[in-house]
């Protein structure tokens, strides 16, 4: 089963009108990861999609073509993919391959066939994906995080002392538009990046999980500096958030996400710092 939803663009006056229930409605995705189901959302913000891919008995297949005008779904698209739940397999145009939790994908356009299978049932795999709109083919690259070395960012004192693993990055692999990334929030630490910043030219949806208990919550924050807004975060919730928004969030507990980007580069430090007397 293949559900999408779509979500249109938002001008900051117009959210700055938002109550919490129309918030919610618009940025947060509520419902990502559901066994036997392909749940997506397509953003109208730089035209991503992202959701969840998580095979039970049967395989899975994302089946896009005439909602995005094409014959297939990565046509003109390029795929990025991050295992968070248990072993299973990616097929690519038919070459299988196992992809534990942590391992990633990067898929060029022109993939015809993109099928999801996993190794136990009642351990599924939970395949998070984003996809963005490409102009190039570039080689399909499979990626695990014992490659990749983090970056050790924050420290305890300010509790953000998180490790930020660049998946889909120029270190890794090439790609036109996409990132994607997971970071990995410290115990102790609870913010996942403060001074918070923006970068009007790209962008970013999120996707937390891996909470400490069913109690543990993050508490996105949103909105232009001068008027925040937040969004409370459960587990394998995923949020929207435009390029004009501040990006900055806080749990309860420590926690893990994985981010994606697209937009005008892919120039990961291209941010736009906030500082700390001009939030609001």
């Amino acid at each position: 089963m293949q559900n999408m939803e779509t979500r249109y663009t938002h001008s900051p006056e117009d959210v700055r009108h938002y109550d919490t229930e129309k918030l919610r409605e618009e940025f947060l995705v509520e419902k990502v990861f559901v066994p036997g189901e392909i749940n997506l959302t397509y953003t109208h913000n730089d035209r991503m999609i992202l959701g969840g891919v998580v095979p039970t008995v049967k395989e899975l297949e994302v089946q896009l073509d005439k909602q995005l005008g094409v014959d297939y779904f990565l046509e003109r698209r390029e795929l990025g993919v991050i295992n968070i739940g248990g072993p299973g397999f990616i097929s690519i145009d038919g070459e299988k391959e196992a992809m534990k939790k942590q391992d990633g994908y990067y898929i060029g356009k022109e993939t015809r066939h993109v099928v999801f299978s996993s190794e136990d049932e009642k351990n599924p795999a939970k395949f998070y994906i984003s996809s963005a709109p490409a102009h190039k083919k570039y080689p399909n690259v499979k990626i695990s995080i014992d490659q990749i070395t983090p970056k050790e960012m924050g420290d305890g004192t300010n509790l953000n002392e998180r490790k930020i693993h660049q998946y889909i990055h120029p270190n890794i692999c090439e790609s036109c538009q996409l990132q994607m990334g997971y970071t990995i929030i410290e115990p102790g630490s609870a913010w996942n990046t403060m001074p918070c910043h923006t970068h009007e030219r790209r962008m970013e949806a999120y996707v937390y999980f891996d909470f400490a208990d069913e109690d543990t919550r993050v508490f996105h924050m949103m909105g232009k500096p001068d008027e925040t807004k937040h969004l409370v975060v459960n587990n394998e919730q995923a949020v929207i958030s435009p390029s004009w928004s501040i990006h900055t969030g806080v749990g309860t507990s420590d926690y893990t996400f994985i981010w994606a980007m697209c937009g005008e580069n892919i120039t990961y430090d291209d941010m736009d710092m906030i500082e700390m007397d001009r939030l609001k």
